[in-house]
């Protein structure tokens, strides 16, 4: 089943939107405007929206029953739902020119969905709702590309009530995740087969992206993509190396979940992480959680969900 059949499946409305970047992607991205048995209401409703991590999409956030689905969750105490889903993924693999074909399609990695999508989404569900602010809830990469934006797109982060950040990944540096195997192999290996397994693979990310991640694990910085010479990375940011993002420039409202298990976003990298947010409210770490079970978890409402949504609640009563 596709995004939309596993919403109505369970009884939920839904909507479905096509965003398009300023450098020509087309997204896909979903909307559940109310829960099950709620009337639409007049009154508009608190936004909440969920970015998923690396190669995944939306439906991270619909695939268990709906009283362990953050998405539904969500919906059912009264939210007005919306999941992203990042350029290159199932949803998301369109384009007003290119041809998902053609390798200037996949010419993008972390640095454009923060610089292009989160802003081109945010904006667009900003519009379409007529409401100011949302709150951002990101897994993973969907956290990643969070820092990215907010601290590098100060007007974007005026957007922003709360920034939910499960497994957040923003150095890769202790990362014991199958990203290691990556930073061994060759850009001439990587190239050629990658690209198949990839489109393939849950629902797919460009190459660039797995490359810049394996930069990520390699150098224990943030950072945008090296494009591999000087003379590239001068024609791309007007400097000889690629610029390091400075997430302690974000001052957006901070909410963050991490697992003791958790192999990609390490323990290590995440306790690093901790000092340099300028506006953490609440850290909470889960010893027996690892990367996938912020999802997928049978008691991530226990764990997670209703402190989130109590933090959410709080936040509107202000």
């Amino acid at each position: 089943m596709n995004i939309s059949q596993i919403i109505s499946y369970w009884g939920y409305p839904y909507e479905e939107y096509d965003v398009v970047t300023e450098d020509g992607y087309v997204l896909g991205i979903y909307r559940i405007p109310h829960g099950r048995g709620c009337p639409r209401g007049t009154a508009p409703k608190s936004i909440a929206y969920l970015q998923h991590g690396l190669i995944a999409s939306a439906s991270n956030w619909i695939c268990n029953l709906p009283n362990n689905s953050l998405a539904f969750l969500l919906a059912d105490v009264g939210y007005d739902v919306w999941l992203g889903n990042s350029r290159g993924n199932t949803w998301s693999r369109k384009h007003l020119k290119l041809s998902p074909k053609s390798p200037e399609f996949w010419a993008f990695s972390l640095d454009e969905m923060a610089k292009y999508d989160l802003p081109a989404t945010i904006n667009f569900i900003i519009e379409k709702t007529g409401q100011e602010q949302l709150y951002y809830v990101g897994h993973s990469q969907g956290t990643t590309i969070g820092f990215i934006a907010f601290s590098t797109n100060p007007e974007l982060a005026e957007r922003i009530k709360i920034f939910f950040a499960l497994a957040p990944v923003v150095t890769a540096k202790y990362t014991k995740s199958p990203m290691k195997i990556l930073t061994t192999l060759s850009r001439q290996v990587v190239k050629s087969r990658l690209d198949v397994y990839l489109a393939q693979n849950p629902a797919g990310t460009s190459v660039q992206n797995m490359l810049h991640w394996a930069q990520a694990v390699n150098t224990g910085r943030l950072q945008a993509f090296d494009w591999g010479n000087p003379d590239q990375n001068m024609m791309h940011f007007h400097q000889r190396t690629p610029p390091l993002y400075n997430v302690t420039k974000m001052k957006v409202p901070t909410a963050i979940w991490s697992g003791g298990h958790d192999i990609v976003a390490d323990p290590k990298d995440v306790e690093n992480l901790l000092p340099k947010i300028a506006n953490l409210i609440y850290h909470k770490m889960i010893p027996h959680y690892n990367h996938v079970d912020f999802y997928l978890g049978q008691d991530a409402p226990q764990e997670i969900y209703q402190d989130l949504i109590r933090l959410m609640e709080e936040c509107s009563q202000n």
